[in-house]
């Protein structure tokens, strides 16, 4: 029968060398140490140790079966503290969200589990519908997504909010909508309704509709548009998110509007769930890194759509 414990005598026995300091460290006796070493070989119906005198060394079915034991009381830890809803800094965060919010959310969420070992990400980049489905089907607790969902089995709220910026080749010179027509445009999934928005509120009494426009490309990767751009192939209109992690920064250049246009960005969870703090809190660090990298320390920020929802009971 399969025994914890005998792992971690195992473990210890390796770690010490020696079966006596085993004994000391675990409050056993020698022949007890002894007998979990013998009941665990007969599990494994494999000799774990080449006993020499009083020294031994691992058999490859020891090496094997020492690196399953960490491995073992590792996840054992990481699943203990996953269970803790009140932790900051340890358990599991399973987040989807759309590529266009992902290219620099997942990046931050790494580098806080760098400084937090005992928190782990499972991060998925889909579409908002995907994202929607997994998380009813609960294989995310938390989804990210660009439009708010009305659904009898999901919470959603507005949580953060980007600039949405109309990116052109570096050397285009136009500054009309005529010029941009002449351009064309180069779409992506969710990118006509986001060029209409923002084309809308700052060419109000000529735009009319983005079929009047060529259609120069397109990607179902948001990441991906700016290279077309940058090619001199058309204009598009992306989150400043995007924009500021693409390697094509320097190769294109965002057109100036009088009348910015903000892009909300909602969290969808299970109807009625508690989000745990450990997402509220990487939620809020990522809002406040955002307000640092664009306005400096006590400047105004991004505009703040409030207390992340879920960090005192359901939101819906």
């Amino acid at each position: 029968m399969f025994n914890a414990l005998y792992f971690r005598t195992f473990i210890t026995l390796v770690e010490t060398g020696s079966f006596t300091r085993t004994a000391q460290r675990l409050e056993m006796t020698q022949p007890g140490v002894s007998q979990h070493i013998r009941k665990l070989e007969r599990y494994l119906d494999k000799s774990l140790l080449d006993r020499q005198g009083r020294r031994f060394v691992l058999t490859e079915a020891g090496r094997r079966a020492y690196d399953y034991a960490l491995k073992l009381f590792a996840e054992h830890e990481q699943f203990r503290h996953s269970l803790d809803d009140e932790s900051l800094d340890s358990g599991e965060c399973r987040i989807a969200s759309p590529g266009s919010v992902g290219l620099m959310f997942y990046p931050f969420i790494l580098g806080q589990q760098q400084m937090h070992p005992g928190l782990t990400v499972s991060y998925s980049f889909a579409f908002n519908h995907e994202i929607v489905t997994d998380v009813q089907a609960g294989r995310h607790d938390l989804g990210i997504v660009t439009e708010a969902v009305r659904h009898p089995e999901i919470d959603c709220e507005a949580w953060h909010q980007e600039p949405l910026c109309l990116v052109v080749p570096a050397d285009f010179t136009g500054t009309g909508l005529a010029d941009l027509m002449a351009l064309g445009f180069i779409g992506y999934a969710d990118g006509v309704n986001r060029a209409g928005g923002v084309l809308r509120q700052n060419f109000p009494g000529e735009f009319r509709s983005m079929s009047h426009f060529p259609r120069q490309g397109f990607t179902n990767e948001a990441s991906m548009v700016l290279d077309a751009v940058a090619r001199g192939l058309g204009f598009t209109v992306v989150s400043r998110l995007v924009l500021e992690t693409s390697p094509w920064q320097r190769q294109v250049r965002e057109l100036s509007l009088p009348n910015p246009v903000q892009e909300t960005l909602y969290l969808v969870t299970r109807r009625g769930m508690r989000m745990p703090r450990r997402y509220t809190r990487l939620l809020e660090a990522f809002r406040e890194h955002r307000h640092h990298e664009r306005y400096g320390h006590g400047e105004p920020g991004l505009a703040d759509l409030g207390e992340v929802p879920g960090a005192g009971g359901p939101h819906g």
